[in-house]
């Protein structure tokens, strides 16, 4: 009778003392990325932030990843495996993982997943992506002013708003700058392939461009320019080190800040789904530093434009601006709304080509 006492009151304590063991559970928190983490660029550079989330929290979290995760059904199997094995916030990093997303979250409704690029939301689902477009207005302008052949090669991946919006902005940038430049366009329908993307460089160059930018995620691009002695711009991080003479400067995706938001939201119970989109001013798109080669004149302008878009008083697409097909699209002095340009999918004037569907 003794030891039936003492078994209940040892089981009624370990009761009461399991809330406060789980309340020192770390929050585990998962990262689905649609490349390597060493493409040097985009999967990069949210692995980064995922560090910092570490370094931020210490034991308090537990992160993994999962890289080289294909959009479509394979996404679906990785993050409803990252739901099943007890994660409680989930980071998916790629335009891709949308309708996955949404389909998880539905069947795992205490989760939390945050979609990077993407617009649909649900309860337990938040959005978030950077205003790439300011970035590529800014180094549309060096690149304007650096071309000698008036040749900008452009690699773009897949031929949605986010891709389209930054090709726009870049060439509206170059144009104003030097009126007779000229865009070459290649898609790729990758996101990081860097045998393709060398491919795409080479061929931009046999079409006489002597500066290439692109929405691609390896240094591929830049390692090719560094070679054919021509200019390159970093993507998604400095990548600096593949191009020391070739790379004229860079956008630099900083997802660190949201990031550590985002989980301390989920550590103290504040979570809920919002939609961020930031910019130069909220320090989510960085400009890498500007090289040397670059004359004065020019990175004191691009300095100032990207000040400007800092403080809101230079928005990249201010009319006037026509369509590809010469229609009016923005008035003289008018700006385009978030809306028009989350679903941007023509090509302004000026750009030659037709925009794939």
């Amino acid at each position: 009778m003794r030891r039936t006492a003492l078994a209940l009151l040892s089981a009624a304590a370990a009761a009461l003392l399991a809330p406060a063991a789980s309340a020192q559970d770390p929050l585990k928190v998962g990262f689905i990325y649609v490349g390597p983490v060493g493409d040097f660029g985009w999967s990069y550079e949210h692995d980064q932030a995922r560090q910092a989330v570490e370094a931020e929290f210490g034991d308090k979290v537990q992160t993994s990843y999962l890289e080289n995760i294909p959009e479509g059904p394979d996404a679906e199997r990785a993050l409803r495996q990252m739901a099943q094995s007890g994660h409680d916030l989930i980071f998916t990093t790629s335009f891709g993982f949308m309708n996955p997303t949404l389909k998880v979250a539905k069947q795992f409704p205490n989760v939390k997943f945050e979609h990077a690029t993407g617009y649909k939301r649900a309860a337990n689902v938040s959005t978030y992506s950077s205003r790439f477009y300011e970035g590529r207005h800014v180094i549309g302008l060096i690149a304007g002013q650096m071309t000698k052949s008036n040749t900008i090669g452009y690699i773009a991946s897949f031929p949605i708003p986010e891709v389209v919006r930054g090709i726009n902005a870049a060439y509206l940038a170059a144009k104003s700058v030097n009126p007779d430049v000229q865009f070459k366009i290649i898609w790729v329908n990758t996101w990081f392939d860097p045998g393709k993307e060398a491919d795409a460089a080479n061929a931009l160059i046999d079409q006489g461009a002597d500066v290439i930018m692109q929405h691609t995620d390896s240094p591929a691009a830049m390692t090719i320019a560094e070679e054919k002695g021509i200019y390159a711009f970093g993507q998604a991080s400095d990548m600096a080190q593949f191009g020391p003479t070739a790379r004229l400067s860079s956008i630099i995706d900083n997802w660190a800040p949201y990031y550590i938001e985002r989980v301390k939201a989920a550590l103290d119970g504040t979570w809920e789904s919002t939609d961020t989109w930031g910019g130069i001013d909220t320090g989510m798109v960085e400009i890498g530093a500007f090289a040397d080669t670059i004359p004065e004149e020019i990175r004191a302008q691009a300095a100032a434009a990207a000040k400007a878009i800092e403080e809101g008083a230079l928005h990249p697409f201010t009319g006037p601006i026509n369509k590809q097909d010469g229609s009016v699209w923005l008035a003289e002095g008018e700006t385009a709304d978030d809306g028009t340009l989350l679903g941007m999918n023509f090509y302004v004037e000026g750009i030659e080509g037709e925009l794939p569907k």
